[in-house]
C-alpha cells in the first residue's frame, strides 16, 4: 500500500529541517537501504535511506525547501502496486479531488522557461507600476515555498523570500513574484544619509551584503550561549615540545602514515584525561555526567565554517590510527559529509592555531563541553630547564578554558600538569 516519507529528525533541537537534494526520481524503483535524498543539518549533511523495497511516486517538496520534522516530502508506493493508489493519496494530501502539479514539476517548467528565451510565455498585462501580488498573508511559521530559480534571483538581488508574496499553488514564490518584489525595492526611496562632520570620515559609498548561512548562524548562536550560561576561566602552560618533536621525527620514518604534532597533542589531551578522571566531564542542570572513555572533539576550519567532529575512545587508538581518523575527519568536513553523530558528544575540544603563527589565545567552551585546549605556535623561546640551566627550546603555549560549574580551579590544574607530563615523557603516548 502507498505510503508517506516524512521529513526525518536530524537534530534533537531542530523542528524544521532543510532537504538540500533528491538523489530519486519519479516512477524510480529503489531497494532497502537506497538513498533517498540528503537533509542538511547545521553542520553536516545527513542521507535519508528506503526502509524498505519501494517505487518513488511523487516528490513532495523541492531541492533547497525547509519542511517541518514530521510532515510528508514524498510518497512512494509498493512495487506493482495500482498508481492509482498512490496518486489518491497525493490528493488527499493537497486537498483535492485532482492532483496538483509538485513543486518540482513546477520548478522544472520554470526554470526551463526561463534558460529558452524562445519559450511562449503568456502575455502579461502592462501595469503601470510593479504592485504587491494578491496573495493570502502566511501564518507565523508558515512553510514557504519557492522554485530553485526564484530562491537564486532573491540571493543575487539581495531580497528576503519571508518579504516576498507568493502567487503560486500554495502560496508558492515564482521568478515573476522575485521580479516585481525587485521592481517595488527599486521603488523605495534611498534611506537618507546623514552629512558627515568635519571630525568623521564619510561614509564609504559601497558595502557588500553577504547573508547569513544556516552553518554561521548555528556558530553564533552555539558560541553566544556558551559564553552566556557557562562561566568560563582559563590557565595556561607553555611546555617544551623538544622531546615530543623527537618521537614524531623517529615515528615519522617508521610509519606508512605520517604523524603531525596535533595529532599526537589530541593523543595526549585524550590520555590526561584517563589520568584525571574528573576532570572527564560534562555539566547538565540536573546532573555532572563523567565519561569512562574519552571522547575528543577537533576543531576543523573547513569551507562551510568551523565544525568540531569527534574522535571517539582517543586513549585506545593507535598513534597511526588516530591520525588517520582526523585526517578522514577533517576532510570529510571541508566536503560538509559529515554525520551528525559525527559532531555530537565528548567533554574537550582541541584548537589548534599554530600553524597560522598564533602565539596563544583564549577559546570558547564548545557546550556541552567543559575543556577546550588553545594551541600556539611552536617556535624557538628562551628556556629554563628544571635543573635551572637557560638554554633556547622548541616551546608552545597551551591555554585551556574551563567550563567553571564543572571543574575548579584545582582541578583544571591538575589536568593541565598531566598533559604537561605527558608531552615531557611522550614516549607513554604509544604505550
Amino acid at each position: 500500500m502507498a505510503f508517506l516519507l516524512r521529513m526525518p529528525g536530524v537534530s534533537a533541537d531542530a523542528d524544521t529541517a532543510l532537504l538540500d537534494h533528491w538523489a530519486v526520481s519519479p516512477g524510480e524503483r529503489v531497494s532497502e537501504g537506497t538513498v533517498l535524498g540528503t537533509v542538511e543539518t547545521d553542520k553536516a549533511l545527513v542521507e535519508i535511506e528506503a526502509d524498505a523495497d519501494a517505487v518513488v511516486h511523487t516528490l513532495l517538496i523541492a531541492d533547497g525547501t525547509r519542511a517541518p520534522v514530521g510532515d510528508p516530502i514524498a510518497v512512494l508506493s509498493e512495487p506493482g502496486e495500482d498508481p492509482a493508489v498512490a496518486a489518491d493519496l497525493v490528493a488527499q494530501l493537497r486537498g483535492a479531488s485532482e492532483p496538483e502539479p509538485s513543486v518540482e514539476t513546477i520548478a522544472v517548467a520554470e526554470d526551463m522557461q526561463a534558460a529558452d528565451p524562445e519559450t511562449p510565455k503568456a502575455p502579461a498585462a502592462p501595469t503601470p507600476e510593479p504592485e504587491a501580488p494578491a496573495a493570502p498573508a502566511r501564518r507565523a511559521g508558515e512553510r514557504i515555498f519557492s522554485s530553485p530559480l526564484a530562491r537564486r534571483l532573491a540571493k543575487e538581488y539581495g531580497l528576503e523570500l519571508d518579504d516576498i508574496p507568493g502567487t503560486g499553488p500554495a502560496n508558492r514564490i515564482t521568478k515573476k513574484d522575485v521580479e516585481a518584489a525587485r521592481a517595488r525595492a527599486a521603488q523605495q526611496p534611498a534611506p537618507a544619509v546623514p552629512a558627515p562632520t568635519p571630525t568623521a570620515p564619510a561614509p564609504t559609498a559601497e558595502v557588500t551584503r553577504i547573508p547569513h548561512t544556516r552553518l554561521r548562524r548555528a556558530i553564533a548562536n552555539r558560541l553566544q550561549a556558551s559564553k552566556q550560561n557557562a562561566p568560563h576561566f582559563y590557565l595556561t602552560r607553555e611546555l617544551d615540545l623538544g622531546p615530543l618533536l623527537a618521537l614524531r621525527a623517529e615515528v615519522n620514518a617508521a610509519a606508512e602514515r605520517r604523524v603531525s604534532v596535533n595529532d599526537l597533542l589530541v593523543k595526549a589531551a585524550g590520555l590526561a584525561l584517563q589520568r584525571v578522571p574528573e576532570a572527564n566531564v560534562s555539566w547538565s542542570d540536573d546532573e555532572m555526567l563523567q565519561y569512562a572513555g574519552s571522547d575528543v572533539a577537533v576543531a576543523v576550519a573547513s569551507e562551510r565554517g568551523l565544525v568540531t567532529p569527534v574522535i571517539r575512545g582517543v586513549e585506545q587508538l593507535g598513534i597511526t590510527a588516530l591520525a588517520a581518523a582526523i585526517s578522514d575527519l577533517a576532510a570529510r568536513a571541508g566536503e560538509g559529509r559529515l554525520q551528525q553523530r559525527e559532531l555530537e558528544g565528548g567533554s574537550l575540544t582541541v584548537s589548534n592555531l599554530g600553524m597560522f603563527g598564533i602565539d596563544d589565545f583564549a577559546a570558547i567552551l564548545n557546550p556541552p563541553q567543559s575543556t577546550i585546549l588553545a594551541i600556539g605556535t611552536a617556535k624557538p623561546r628562551p628556556w629554563v630547564d628544571e635543573s635551572g640551566q637557560l638554554s633556547v627550546a622548541t616551546t608552545c603555549r597551551i591555554t585551556a578554558s574551563f567550563d567553571h560549574r564543572a571543574i575548579d580551579g584545582a582541578l583544571g590544574a591538575q589536568y593541565l600538569q598531566a598533559l604537561a607530563t605527558l608531552i615531557a615523557h611522550p614516549i607513554q603516548l604509544l604505550i
